[in-house]
């Protein structure tokens, strides 16, 4: 599975969204207003803007990072992007977290299939502009699924003393040399 481990933005506790809020009609008029209060804080409308645009801003990032993933990880994905959200002070879900889970196990019985698909595990691992914590460890757990297949193949081709290529290996070599000598 691939986890973008950005840090998750804290849930915020606002008052509930109204129906033409959570809509996203920006031309509806503002929640009617307590009796005793006859204008808006200034300084909260700009900590609650700031705070979209900083949701806006990591939905965007979380989403991209995911797709980048799908992406690479072609037939190996298991699922689409998932994602961690949170409701924004505008009453909308935003992504603050994500991932896509892949098949990760080795092919089994062909070391040279296994290689392969090791490779596009670490080209989907690393496939977004800035790879999670959680991302660089499926690359190397795919780094080392691909030395172990690389170990299988050399320990294979040692015991029968010829290579992939049908040339003898380098100790056939030294072996029929000293049989020949």
């Amino acid at each position: 599975m691939l986890h973008s481990a950005l840090p998750a933005a804290p849930t915020p506790s606002f008052p509930p969204a109204t129906a033409a809020q959570r809509a996203g009609d920006s031309a509806a008029p503002p929640p009617a207003s307590d009796a005793g209060r006859t204008q808006r804080d200034p300084s909260a409308d700009a900590a609650r803007n700031a705070q979209l645009a900083e949701l806006r801003a990591r939905d965007r990032e979380v989403r991209a990072h995911e797709q980048a993933h799908l992406a690479a990880a072609g037939g190996l994905a298991t699922s689409g992007p998932n994602y961690s959200l949170t409701i924004g002070p505008d009453g909308r879900l935003y992504a603050v977290g994500g991932s896509v889970d892949v098949d990760t196990s080795p092919v089994a019985g062909d070391p040279e299939a296994t290689i392969d698909k090791a490779r596009q595990l670490i080209a989907a691992a690393l496939a977004p502009a800035q790879p999670s914590s959680a991302d660089l460890k499926v690359a190397a757990q795919a780094a080392a699924m691909e030395l172990r297949a690389r170990l299988e193949i050399a320990l294979r081709e040692r015991e029968s003393g010829y290579g992939a290529n049908g040339a003898p290996t380098r100790d056939s070599v030294g072996l029929l040399l000293s049989v020949r000598a």
